[in-house]
């Protein structure tokens, strides 16, 4: 039997996210009156005089671990359109997967092709078309905290165009973003006035189409670096930048 590994956050208020959660509960009590009345019947007549339990959810497609569709990145792709979420080929998101160590990364630090280059060497391996990159940091290690949201390394677009290059399709962070986080962009910015390094590796699927899953965690759960499938399906929301995922590391 295969073992299964959640590399999830989850979907709730915290201070890691600062686009803002919501999620009401509405429990079988509550209910019970509007289970009555889709049934036509009196509350009374429900077992137990109780309903169903539902949650509702105020949330964007961007909070909790999710995959990003080029549409975010930029309105165009390859000269053509971006493409939503819902209209991402399904096989991109069950493919064998690589893990690639990057813990020793500073805070704010760029990973380079020579980084990526470096990883790839450190477990032996080459990669194949569709494999899922997913970059592991620990900055999971944070999620509850608001600084989650200024730490972890990201992606230049040069390394992430390397990626693509490779035959990568979908690329996963441990990190709240695939870039550095937003601080030290501007940072850079401030110094270098070179606009092309705002946002740069989201900015790359202009140039090549990709998605990225934001926002993993439980890397170092994973037994081994290679050797397993990633399942990371988005919800297929309509028109949408975005769909949350449920990733699952899959080892036979």
């Amino acid at each position: 039997m295969p073992t299964f590994y959640d590399l999830n956050v989850p979907l709730e208020d915290s201070p890691s996210e600062p686009l803002g959660v919501k999620i009401t509960h509405n429990n079988h009590g509550q209910t019970a009156p509007q289970m009555a009345e889709f049934l036509q019947v009196a509350v009374s007549d429900l077992t137990g005089g109780q309903g169903w339990a539902t949650d509702h959810v105020e949330a964007n497609t961007h909070n909790g671990t999710h995959v990003d569709a080029p549409w975010h990145y930029y309105p165009t792709s390859m000269g053509k359109p971006a493409r939503k979420i819902d209209e991402m080929p399904l096989e991109w998101f069950f493919q064998n997967g690589v893990r690639l160590d990057f813990r020793h990364k500073t805070k704010g630090a760029r990973i380079s092709v020579e980084d990526l280059q470096g990883a790839l060497q450190a477990i032996n391996y080459e990669l194949k078309a569709f494999d899922i990159v997913m970059l592991w940091t620990d900055t999971d290690k944070l999620w509850g905290q608001a600084g989650y949201f200024t730490a972890g390394a990201g992606l230049t677009k040069a390394s992430t165009l390397w990626l693509l290059e490779q035959g990568v399709r979908v690329i996963g962070t441990d990190c709240w973003g695939l870039d550095r986080p937003l601080w030290a962009t501007t940072e850079q910015f401030k110094q270098d006035g070179d606009a092309e390094k705002l946002w740069e590796a989201h900015r790359a699927g202009i140039e090549q189409e990709y998605c990225q899953i934001e926002k993993l965690a439980n890397l170092d759960q994973l037994p081994q670096s290679t050797g397993f499938k990633v399942a990371c399906f988005p919800v297929k929301i309509k028109g949408g930048s975005a769909g949350w995922t449920r990733v699952v590391a899959i080892v036979d």
